[in-house]
């Protein structure tokens, strides 16, 4: 799979170098917001919960649907440990594993579609449908909606751009999104199925059942993350091998050196670039005083190429050990669905490396990265190959 080497002229990388070297904790005046961008401060942030808390709903100005504010993203301890505690259930090793030959499955199907063209979009053929489709069958979504929860999850990342966006704003695909799943936990209130919604109705916290708002605001906190990291984790994955032909024909020898690789991946161009804290009493990094009630800007895909935590920091190498990116988070908000990311992303590139050895990148072919400060990853990925 011989791309070319791929530019990235729009990527944060080098801003993120300057900003490391000259303001690592920077002050915007204008939304009295910090930003931090070495690995030590940014593994701080994500780390202490009780200075810097993850609620939504201490963010001023932000409208966003209760139930979004009741999710397990936006909730600390003691009531994010409860929720935590139910819904980690569904992505136990053992539940992910058993979901491998589904996702082989998935994997296969969608690679039959295009597999006679010769060409296909890697991210809106592949990398895309791939997680929607796991995520919406674990938690019942009929067929024929999903296109539309795509959508929905495009404008909350992307906004009301790019290919199959959605008309709606972010917050107005918040609200619908919940008002959607609000629905569609309702239906299974009164018929249950054997699918992830009717588990969570059914469960408990301390003898009480999940509240109406922290049920919805898991779904949509679940299929955002769980759809739009993976997609980009696997579009991301084909730039780096791009860049580094060496590695991609390694990787062709050994497959099992893919774990591997997915980590660096994860380091080098992280699905997620920032995360969002709110400080909870007056506190300092660095040499800096940060006042309770401020916002906190946490760049991740700066602090995996901090030059004091990584050696040959902009270097990508699959062997580099030890490898303690903060790609998934870091304390008690490290993503819940690392496995099931990581276990699609490692078989969808290898039936990529087995079924389509000469995959590449069509000449000229523009690559335009998503408009977002929160999420990293390509547009579109045009590519071709032999037919078999």
């Amino acid at each position: 799979m011989q791309m070319g080497t791929v530019r990235d002229p729009l990527g944060p990388f080098p801003w993120y170098r300057a900003m490391r070297a000259t303001a690592p904790v920077a002050y915007d005046e204008r939304s009295d917001t910090w930003h931090v961008f070495r690995y030590e401060d940014v593994q701080r942030v994500l780390s202490k919960h009780a200075v810097f808390s993850s609620e939504f709903g201490r963010q001023p100005g932000q409208e966003l649907h209760p139930a979004i504010q009741a999710s397990l993203v936006s909730t600390d301890p003691p009531r994010h440990r409860q929720l935590r505690t139910i819904v980690s259930r569904a992505f136990t090793p053992r539940a992910v594993d058993a979901l491998a030959p589904r996702i082989a499955q998935i994997v296969d199907e969608l690679l039959d579609k295009v597999v006679e063209a010769g060409e296909m979009d890697l991210v809106w053929d592949f990398a895309h449908p791939l997680p929607v489709i796991v995520i919406a069958e674990l938690l019942g979504i009929p067929v024929e909606e999903r296109d539309q929860f795509k959508r929905w999850s495009n404008a909350v990342i992307m906004g009301p751009t790019g290919a199959s966006a959605s008309p709606s704003g972010p917050a107005e695909a918040h609200r619908e999104l919940a008002q959607h799943f609000s629905r569609l936990i309702e239906e299974r209130r009164r018929q249950p199925k054997d699918d992830l919604l009717s588990h969570l109705l059914a469960a408990r916290i301390e003898g009480q059942h999940l509240e109406w708002n922290a049920l919805v605001g898991f779904c949509v906190f679940l299929l955002l993350a769980g759809t739009e990291t993976t997609t980009n984790l696997i579009g991301n994955a084909m730039l780096c091998l791009d860049e580094s032909p060496e590695t991609l024909a390694e990787l062709r020898r050994d497959p099992s050196l893919l774990p591997d690789a997915i980590e660096e991946v994860l380091r080098y161009r992280s699905p997620v670039q920032s995360m969002f804290r709110t400080v909870t009493r007056d506190t300092t990094i660095g040499d800096k005083e940060l006042r309770a009630g401020q916002r906190v800007f946490a760049w991740v895909g700066s602090a995996n190429r901090d030059e004091l935590a990584f050696e040959d920091a902009e270097r990508f190498d699959i062997r580099r050990v030890p490898n303690r990116h903060l790609a998934f988070g870091q304390g008690i908000h490290f993503c819940l669905g690392a496995p099931l990311a990581r276990l699609e992303t490692r078989i969808a590139l290898t039936a990529l490396l087995e079924r389509l050895p000469d995959l590449r990148r069509v000449p000229g072919a523009p690559l335009v990265r998503i408009a977002s400060a929160m999420v990293y990853g390509v547009t579109s990925l045009p590519v071709t190959f032999s037919i078999p």
